[in-house]
């Protein structure tokens, strides 16, 4: 168990996180405003995306600003509560988790908006409800409900499932059906922590000449220290 708990440590890094490798489920609609900004569709430039935890609104930010880093954009990326700072009324910022803002980001973030609404700049902010139940202050809740705002609805088991199915297959091995409900009963629900424990347990059937198993599983996330 101790080799085990070495080796859980190493647990596997996800993929970055883009828009390619974001399972839709039911945000098509999401993803496509997206890709659009991303591709300097410039008729929508701010964009509020809000959803439980394990959405994948993080990871659709993380995606469309590392597209829009791609496309020539200065970003920079912000995870309250952290202090903002300024930027250009050209940059294309990103703002995950907004109601944790304390009141002087609030401010910062105010600013920020319309500094980039009198330019060309691009906002793109994550939070955990729709901008009028935020804790924020209310010109603030306006901002954020100006542009576009989409519900990321996350993934149903079922797809779920086949979404541990398809990337154990594009890595050239079979993920059993009863691990994959293992992992999904007791792992942690966002996709990308499943991506990384499909992988580990990848590595640890070489490394150890194990088949995938749902023993093998369980020496894993008895191994994996839990998340704070």
């Amino acid at each position: 168990m101790r080799a085990m708990k070495q080796l859980a440590l190493g647990l596997a890094s996800p993929p970055a996180p883009t828009l390619d490798n974001f399972v839709i489920g039911e945000n098509a609609e999401v993803v496509t405003a997206l890709r659009a900004l991303a591709q300097g569709d410039d008729r929508e430039r701010f964009i509020y995306l809000w959803g439980g935890s394990g959405s994948g609104r993080t990871h659709l930010l993380r995606a469309v600003m590392q597209a829009l880093h791609g496309s020539g954009r200065t970003v920079s990326l912000h995870a309250a509560p952290a202090m903002l700072g300024t930027g250009s009324a050209d940059d294309a910022v990103g703002v995950d988790d907004v109601q944790r803002l304390d009141a002087p980001a609030q401010i910062e973030l105010f600013n920020i908006f319309n500094e980039l609404k009198d330019g060309s700049g691009v906002l793109v902010a994550t939070g955990d409800v729709p901008p009028a139940r935020l804790p924020l202050r209310p010109d603030l809740q306006t901002r954020l409900a100006w542009g576009l705002v989409y519900e990321v609805r996350g993934l149903r088991e079922d797809d779920r499932r086949a979404a541990l199915h398809d990337y154990a297959a594009a890595r050239g091995f079979v993920l059993p059906a009863a691990v994959a409900d293992y992992l999904l009963a007791r792992a942690p629900r966002d996709l990308s922590s499943l991506r990384a424990m499909v992988d580990t347990l990848d590595r640890l059937s070489l490394e150890q000449k194990r088949g995938i198993t749902v023993p093998l599983a369980r020496e894993l996330l008895q191994a994996v220290p839990p998340k704070n």
